[in-house]
């Protein structure tokens, strides 16, 4: 019965949205009724209630997996019996149907969450945005009963489920997904906000300030989805890479790099009255890159480790949805942006000029990962195969990269609305001074090193200092939370590139074919093969190899890289050993054996790689102290107004 009762929760999710559809549609036309305040209540209840109908359908499936009920196709085809429970509950969501159910239960939570705690927007401009968000909740409500159902039931009931692919079964996978679909279907919110302003020609701070705290929340949950996907990449695929710009990692990109421009001119408008048009359509642009990477994902027409379904039909299904929503969204700015009205100027040499530039950069990037992701697929519809890689992203992309870098250096520098170049050079003489200082060192010191990965390098070191200029002269402890929030953001950028560039520029790679006691170097480091030998996991066996490391005439240190092969289903899978220092990591492989008894061993050794990681948590950090500091400050002008 749980099967029957999600399924049944599900149905009654989706009529809630068409009533809350309804109900916005006639709050919003009589905006300016007396009455209106009634038809708010019940529209604020209605999508609550949706929220929590579709949230009980996702707990039920995950109960199904939990029980491991065989009864159930999805089940049966994601899980089996002795599968450790954390894999049990992300089977729920490490497969089509399951994660489609996850999108629309966070689509219904977020426009719950709307409906609970906005009460900042006018009363029609509400009632648009949560029609908005109802109306996107119903295609895929469609989606799941007619092309997708988790819930169908498999008659007659198998003994055990065929498993979950080995490659997901891994702690750091098991919480990406939702994490990133928190982000992605997060900017569905924005795009509601976006499309019910457009709708009510209510575009103006009062919005922005409304739109931007989930506008932030997407972005913080899609970079921490990112940053731990990157990290899985690294040590679960084998290959000691963290960014093989495959089209499914730049489907999670995409959006991000969308949301990094709308949340920065959304503060331009919240706090200066500029750029509205234009965040008008960063949110629509933004939702629209979510939506195609759950088209790119789920539509069969990629083969990634990543992709979940390979099924035309269920595609096109998802390109109608965009092509509806999308496409419905710009004919609607199209109509309506005549009405947007300018806002506040402001001067070129300002810090809004700056946050135009980073936008422009960000777009232009955006559109590079667009065409390099999407012409392949172009060019196969037409019948030539041919694939974009590293090569093609890195010559297009780091000059502009290193550009955004030097805008968002000079950004905090600047004053709002008006400044001048020569008061922007006194304030960025130490940054500039310190780039040029580690461009010399690393320049004597480096020889070999790529060019590009110096100049990055160095960039970072001024961008890092740049960051904190905004607190430099400040009393710390009454510089306010957001502020704190964009110096660590800005802080964590710089630690991530300056990670990207040293594992480009410093990085030493090793492939040895050694025998039992046989050693071979790598870096500053000697590696010895002590042993091979077989182990047993819970539901996997593997060759094991025992690696003695030593670095210089340091204390030696032991690796353990596998070999392991799962049963269900039949999968062989690289399980690679690495070792943190202060300086970066030391990443190893085993291989196969050969007839000589010789075993393939890979080694890298990546100065300072982790700091890759280490900025986009910053990254995330600062975001989230900018949330918990813009609420903070709302909710006391909310209070100080009352009390006026």
């Amino acid at each position: 019965m749980i099967a029957e009762a999600g399924l049944a929760a599900l149905w009654l999710a989706a009529a809630f949205a068409l009533v809350q559809l309804m109900v916005a549609w006639g709050a919003a036309k009589h905006g300016a009724n007396p009455r209106v305040g009634t038809l708010m209540t019940a529209l604020r209840r209605i999508a609550l209630v949706q929220g929590l109908l579709a949230l009980l359908s996702f707990a039920l499936l995950i109960a199904l997996f939990v029980r491991s009920d065989m009864s159930v196709e999805l089940v049966a085809a994601n899980s089996h019996s002795l599968k450790p429970m954390i894999y049990k509950v992300a089977g729920a969501w490490g497969n089509h149907e399951g994660s489609m159910l996850l999108w629309v239960t966070v689509l219904a939570v977020a426009g719950g969450g709307v409906a609970m705690f906005e009460r900042r927007l006018a009363a029609g401009t509400l009632a648009a945005t949560l029609g908005a968000q109802a109306a996107i909740g119903i295609g895929f409500y469609a989606f799941l009963a007619f092309a997708s159902n988790p819930f169908a039931r498999l008659n007659p009931a198998v003994p055990d489920g065929q498993g979950l692919n080995p490659l997901l079964q891994d702690p750091g996978l098991a919480f990406h997904p939702p994490t990133l679909y928190l982000g992605y279907v997060g900017l569905s919110v924005a795009f509601s906000f976006a499309v019910g302003a457009l709708l009510m020609r209510d575009v103006g701070p009062a919005f922005a300030r409304a739109m931007r705290p989930w506008v932030l929340g997407a972005w913080i949950f899609l970079t921490i989805g990112i940053t731990a996907g990157s990290y899985w990449a690294y040590y679960e695929l084998g290959w000691g890479g963290w960014w093989f710009w495959d089209p499914v990692e730049n489907a999670s990109l995409m959006p991000w790099l969308a949301a990094t421009a709308l949340l920065h001119s959304v503060t331009v408008l919240a706090t200066r009255d500029g750029l509205r048009a234009w965040t008008l359509m960063l949110a629509l642009v933004a939702f629209a890159m979510s939506m195609l990477g759950t088209f790119l994902v789920r539509s069969g027409i990629l083969v990634s480790v990543h992709a979940f379904a390979v099924d035309p039909t269920r595609g096109t299904f998802i390109l109608a949805l965009l092509g509806i929503y999308i496409g419905g969204a710009l004919a609607l700015f199209g109509a309506r942006v005549g009405t947007v009205t300018q806002g506040s100027t402001f001067q070129l040499v300002s810090r809004e000029g700056a946050l135009v530039l980073n936008n422009l950069l960000l777009s232009v990037i955006l559109g590079v990962v667009f065409i390099g992701t999407l012409y392949p697929l172009a060019a196969q519809a037409a019948g030539v195969q041919l694939s974009i890689g590293a090569p093609f992203f890195n010559k297009a992309l780091v000059p502009v990269a290193l550009a955004l870098v030097v805008a968002t250096a000079a950004g905090p520098l600047l004053r709002w609305r008006r400044d001048n170049w020569n008061a922007l050079a006194k304030r960025a003489l130490v940054p500039t001074a310190a780039a040029g200082v580690s461009f010399a060192l690393l320049f004597a010191l480096a020889r070999g090193a790529h060019f590009a990965s110096v100049v990055a390098i160095a960039l970072s070191v001024g961008l890092a200092v740049a960051s904190v200029a905004p607190v430099a002269r400040r009393n710390l402890r009454r510089t306010p939370l957001h502020v704190w929030g964009m110096v660590i953001a800005h802080l964590g950028v710089a630690v991530s590139i300056a990670g990207m560039a040293s594992d480009s520029a410093f990085k030493v790679e090793r492939l040895a074919a050694i025998q039992v006691g046989q050693n071979t170097t790598v870096g500053p480091f000697r590696v010895t093969l002590a042993e091979i030998r077989p182990q047993i996991g819970p539901n996997w066996s593997a060759l094991e190899a025992k690696l003695q490391v030593r670095r210089g005439e340091g204390k030696a240190f032991e690796l353990y890289p596998q070999n392991r092969f799962f049963s269900t289903p039949p999968t062989n899978t690289n399980e690679a050993a690495i070792t943190t220092l202060l300086d970066g990591q030391l990443y190893t492989v085993l291989g196969q054996g050969d007839e000589q008894g010789r075993w393939q061993v890979r080694l890298w050794w990546k100065p300072f790689v982790t700091l890759i990681w280490l900025g986009g948590g910053l990254i995330a950090l600062g975001g989230l102290l900018a949330l918990v500091g813009r609420v903070r400050r709302e909710r006391r002008d909310s209070e100080a107004e009352a009390y006026a």
